[in-house]
């Protein structure tokens, strides 16, 4: 039997892999999307105070910090069941609505969009963003540039930093806004809405206007079904800060509507003895394996798949490109993978438009922003949707608000099974019947997984005694001094 490797797999965040096994006839037996990092934020955050954890586990990702951030500073209210003020809740929306825009364009623009806009049959040296930015010019790529230095001005004024802010505590925020930080808001959000539509039109013209990408939009290679799962208002729009976790199953229909608390009654883990990311699966139809269909309990939480869960934006002008999408895509739900990146885009003109909505409410301007914790802490969840899926922080304390155990799962996590399918499936759609195995074909493959815009170090779990370890040590010549094998 043949293997082919794709290793590193590339523009995303982490180390993978994709192992392909091809049977004689050079037909795609079998393939694996394989991480084989490792970490162990769970263990280690066992016997903190809880009111630390908004600071140590965005230190878990460089690339979705404030969504750890946030996540893990919901699941603190809950712990201490404490009411964050209105304007402390406007203030963490806000900065979290101008962190997921920066994070969508980042993905589109840099990560997905050489594979769009240079093309998947272009030399791999010009498959990254100055590659982009050749062939759409330079006038886009500083409006691009721009977007993201406002979305990381938008964090650091209210975070202290961007990369890992410091804003977010049991109860509220640290720092409010003031009247010339509102100014200053609002046309950083004017900005990002006419970003949003500029995004929308290049997509119209540039993916949509291609035959090529049209073509592969609707290919099987690219489609496979599954449940949707989201966070939605109490009207089932999207809302990426908070609310309820709605999912739908493969046909649109509603299988489950609960708080974020009650998680574990509909979403278990498995583990698998090759990678160190679980396979989350809905307990409603239980773990029939890496198989898509109605019965299956494999779900997607990625862009399309908050789409799918929800009735509408709940912002003009995202809404309008929420109801083009489905009248394009021929009504819900879309299985179609790479109308991924076309969902991801309508998300981001959302947020923009619901930054703006915050930053022009003249309530942001309160001075309440905390109220302190005063009962005695317990247990608590926090869930936002981070931009690569939905993200739950689950925290167990004893009575003085020490850690006894910590469970997260992660964007990507939520994902692994799907990611998986969609590999399997598009490299046996794209490779076989004689075809030559080009890096062109297994860019192709790898277009599968980047529409999921996987964050890999977030995801990977260790369970001692379980999980395969081959660990190499080597000196400062290079010489091999030791090895340690656990099978």
């Amino acid at each position: 039997m043949r293997r082919i490797e794709i290793d590193p797999i590339t523009r995303l965040e982490g180390h993978g892999k994709i192992t392909l096994f091809l049977d004689d006839q050079g037909d795609v037996a079998n393939a694996y999307f394989q991480v084989p990092e490792f970490r162990g934020f769970e263990s280690f955050c066992e016997g903190r105070p809880v009111e630390e954890m908004p600071r140590i586990t965005q230190r878990i990702c460089g690339v979705c910090p404030t969504a750890h951030h946030m996540a893990s500073a919901k699941a603190g209210d809950a712990v201490y069941h404490v009411q964050v003020p209105l304007t402390a809740q406007m203030i963490r929306e806000l900065v979290y609505a101008a962190f997921v825009a920066g994070d969508h364009a980042t993905h589109f623009y840099v990560l997905s969009g050489p594979d769009f806009l240079v093309g998947p049959d272009a030399d791999p040296a010009q498959r990254n963003i100055l590659g982009v930015v050749h062939k759409v010019g330079l006038q886009m790529g500083r409006r691009v540039l721009q977007h993201l230095a406002e979305s990381h001005e938008v964090v650091s004024l209210l975070g202290g930093r961007f990369v890992h802010p410091v804003m977010a505590l049991p109860g509220g925020v640290a720092k409010g806004v003031t009247r010339e930080m509102q100014t200053r808001l609002i046309a950083i959000g004017q900005h990002m809405v006419e970003f949003g539509l500029f995004s929308l039109q290049l997509w119209q013209d540039a993916i949509l206007g291609s035959e090529m990408f049209r073509d592969m939009i609707w290919s099987e290679a690219f489609l496979h079904r599954t449940h949707s799962i989201g966070l939605v208002d109490a009207n089932k729009q999207l809302n990426f800060y908070d609310g309820n976790v709605r999912i739908v199953d493969v046909e649109g229909h509603e299988v489950a509507l609960y708080p974020p608390a009650d998680y574990a009654e509909h979403i278990a883990e498995r583990v698998e003895p090759w990678t160190y990311v679980k396979f989350p699966y809905l307990k409603h139809f239980g773990w029939k394996g890496l198989v898509d269909g109605m019965e299956s309990g494999v779900y997607r939480s990625t862009p399309l798949g908050r789409l799918n869960v929800s009735e509408g934006m709940a912002t003009p002008r995202a809404n309008e490109a929420y109801e083009a999408f489905y009248a394009h895509m021929g009504g819900k739900p879309v299985h179609a993978t790479l109308a991924t990146h076309w969902a991801r885009l309508i998300e981001m003109l959302y947020v923009a438009e619901r930054m703006l909505e915050l930053a022009s409410d003249e309530r942001i301007l309160d001075t309440d922003i905390r109220a302190i914790p005063c009962e005695t802490p317990t247990e608590g969840v926090g869930i936002v949707e981070a931009p690569r899926g939905l993200l739950t922080h689950h925290y167990q304390t004893d009575e003085r608000g020490v850690l006894t155990k910590v469970n997260l799962i992660v964007g990507t996590t939520n994902n692994n099974a799907a990611i998986s399918l969609s590999i399997k499936k598009a490299a046996q759609a794209l490779i076989g019947g004689g075809r030559e195995i080009t890096q062109g074909l297994l860019d192709r493959i790898e277009m599968a997984f980047r529409a999921y815009d996987p964050c890999l170090a977030c995801a990977t779990h260790a369970v001692m005694g379980e999980m395969a370890l081959d660990v190499t040590v080597f000196d400062s010549h290079g010489e091999q001094v030791a090895r340690l094998i656990r099978d």
